[in-house]
């Protein structure tokens, strides 16, 4: 099945998920030519090991908690919480609760306009 994404004019539900946390799985939102928007699903104790892409990132936490590690240090992330990184920095992402969170990319293209080092996989482990 191929996967659908917003398009130009479409409202998306990004509203915590609540009693469908514990079932729901990560999608994909959105992927333009420039920008990549997902729902990063993660069930307690699961996470998204340490990797990089070459645009910012900004991790909006909607419920639940998470640990970001970045920049070489731990921080936590609650539901209202937003976390930017530049593009090239290291992150990984545990969830001490259930949690979802808004991740966006914008994607960084080389001269010939093919994506540099994109990340498409982001499968939780």
């Amino acid at each position: 099945m191929a996967l659908v994404h917003a398009t130009s004019g479409d409202i998306v539900n990004v509203r915590p998920l609540g009693s469908e946390l514990a079932s729901a799985s990560s999608r994909a939102i959105l992927k333009s030519n420039d920008l990549e928007i997902m729902r990063l699903v993660l069930q307690a104790g699961k996470s998204m090991p340490e990797h990089c892409v070459p645009g910012e990132v900004t991790l909006h936490c909607i419920e639940g908690t998470v640990e970001v590690q970045a920049h070489g240090k731990t921080q936590v992330l609650r539901a209202g919480d937003m976390m930017y990184l530049r593009g090239g920095e290291p992150h990984a992402v545990k969830a001490l609760e259930d949690a979802s969170l808004l991740h966006t990319i914008l994607l960084k293209r080389d001269a010939d306009g093919a994506l540099s080092g994109h990340v498409t996989n982001h499968k939780p482990s």
